[in-house]
Order: structure tokens, then sequence, then C-alpha cells
């Protein structure tokens, strides 16, 4: 066999274990970069320079390079397909009680586990989804409490569901709607899942009171081909009418959310809480393009800068930074 049909028989037997082309939002294997990287070594194998190369050690180290170069291919094609990759991303602000934290956890663990939610599942074009659990508040206050975790049985579900419910911390300062969108569209990057969708659920208690402009963020969400789904807290008390706005999910609607089907579940009352959750859950696993009853209204204009507004209003009362 000559050079050129060995080499197209490389090519062949290559091809044939290429994964397909990448769906908007998932990560591509660099593979033919890698190959003219390899290929280019290999030329430079070739030079009369070769045997100074080596014994300086440089040649030598650009091969270890190579190796372990062409080696991520092989390491990229074990991506998990699955049909959503979701992070919940939850707030935990200090105007939330220990009480209300525990409701959170509870509800988000009992509706992945609810029937309803496990056939969303299941029901799926691939059967299974990558899901994430992380809590925030200020712009630098973010913890993942249920890293990206494979759901395709139950015995899955149940296992992230005791992870969650295990665990427990106290509410942290300030809300940065914007930082835990930022940090929430990172993630994507860092799993070993690929999506045929990618969407963050964020819930939340109160407007966007530090770090950048929640519009800013959020546009810098959606340009990756990310879905921002939102879960308004509208709860009253005591710490709601001081730092909360009485239209909080006007505000998700023209400030926060975006994307492909995007949409907003108002909760009003804790008892409603597992359940709003539970039907968030159904509508983001399946991919429904339809929303939810509409209880919210568009405004043509409004003021995303609210919450830094109340910021500073009311910081005056507090001997806070």
């Amino acid at each position: 066999m000559s050079l050129t049909e060995k080499r197209q028989s490389q090519t062949g037997i290559q091809r044939s274990f290429e994964p397909p082309a990448p769906l908007r939002g998932t990560k591509p294997t660099p593979t033919l970069n890698l190959i003219s990287l390899c290929a280019v070594i290999r030329t430079v194998w070739r030079l009369d320079r070769v045997t100074r190369l080596w014994r300086n050690g440089g040649m030598r180290h650009l091969f270890a390079l190579c190796f372990a170069l062409c080696a991520l291919p092989l390491a990229a094609q074990q991506m998990v397909e699955v049909d959503v990759e979701l992070v919940l991303a939850v707030d935990v602000s200090r105007s939330m009680t220990p009480d209300e934290l525990d409701i959170q956890r509870r509800g988000y663990a009992a509706a992945l586990s609810s029937d309803v939610v496990y056939g969303a599942i299941r029901g799926g074009m691939i059967g299974n989804i990558a899901v994430t659990y992380v809590e925030w508040a200020g712009e630098s206050s973010q913890t993942v409490v249920v890293p990206w975790t494979l759901i395709d049985s139950r015995e899955a579900v149940e296992e992230f569901a005791r992870r969650l419910t295990a665990w427990s911390s106290p509410g942290m300062r300030r809300t940065s709607i914007s930082g835990a969108l930022l940090y929430s569209a990172d993630m994507f990057e860092a799993n070993r899942f690929t999506g045929l969708r990618r969407v963050i659920d964020i819930s939340g208690d109160g407007p966007n009171n530090q770090g950048p402009p929640v519009t800013q963020a959020r546009d810098r969400v959606l340009s990756k081909g990310i879905t921002i789904n939102g879960l308004p807290l509208m709860t009253q008390d005591e710490m709601s009418s001081t730092w909360g706005i009485p239209d909080l999910d006007v505000y998700y609607t023209n400030c926060v959310v975006g994307g492909p089907g995007a949409f907003v579940v108002p909760v009003f009352s804790w008892d409603q809480f597992a359940a709003a959750v539970r039907r968030k859950l159904v509508l983001e696993i399946a991919g429904q393009a339809q929303r939810p009853e509409a209880t919210i209204r568009k405004a043509q204009a409004y003021d995303c800068l609210i919450g830094e507004k109340v910021w500073q209003r009311n910081r005056r009362y507090f001997d806070l930074p």
C-alpha cells in the first residue's frame, strides 16, 4: 500500500471515531488543531538540529507535550450526552430565614424525586440530564452544594436528594443575581457533559444589589446559548418589605430571564414552593416551548437598577460597607 493510501486509510479510520458535529452550546473537541500540531512536531523531528535539541532536552519536552495533547481528543470523546445541562442556582442571602433555606433544599429534593419530574427526565430524547445545585448570595459568594451529577436512574435521583438535604449552612450577605448568573455560566465549561440544551434555573427573593448590572450579566450568558429561567420568591416578611420590591416577578421578566422558551414562575407563599419547583423542572427538562399561565406583566420600560437604588437608600441605616 502506498503512503498516500495508508494516510487515506488512517484518515478513514479516524473519521469513523469522530463525534458528530456539536450542537449549539456544546463543547467541540479540538481534534484537528492537535493533529496538526503533532504533524508539525514530526516534521521538526526530521530537521538537522534534532540531535542538538535532543541533547538539550528541548525535543523530549516537546514530544511529551505532543503526546499529552494528542490524548485530549480521546478524553473529549468520553463526554456524556444528556438532554439538559441544568444549574439550580438558589438564593441564600440573609433576607431568608434558616427555615426558608431548609424549605428550599427540601423542595428541590422532593421535586427531583417526584414521579412527574422523573418521568420528564426519562421521557427525553436521551433519557437523562446533568444537574448541579449552587447556593449564592453576594457577588463572590457561591457554594456548590451538589456538583454536576448524571441523573439517569432512580438511584441517582435519590443520591442527589440525599446529598442536598444533608447540607446545612447559614445565609450569606448581599444579593448578586449577576454574580450568580456569571458563575453558573462558567460551570457549563468545566463539566463532562454535552447537553442538547443548557439552562440556568435561578431563584431569589430580591433584586440585584451587588456586582455588575444584572442585564449585562444576563446578556453575556445568553450570548453563550444558555437559557435563563426564574423563580422569584415573593413571600412577605419584614426583610422583604425593607430590601425587596413588590413586583419582583416583573423584575425577573424584564431584567433576568431570557433565551428560547424562557419563563418565570413566581412563588407567593412558602406552601406553594415545592409545587412551583416541580412544575418549573418539568417545563425545563421537557423543553416545552409554551410558558406557564401568565401571572406577570411585561413592562415596556423597567428600571433594572432598582435593587442597587434600594440598597443605597437603606444602607444608611446599617453599618455595612
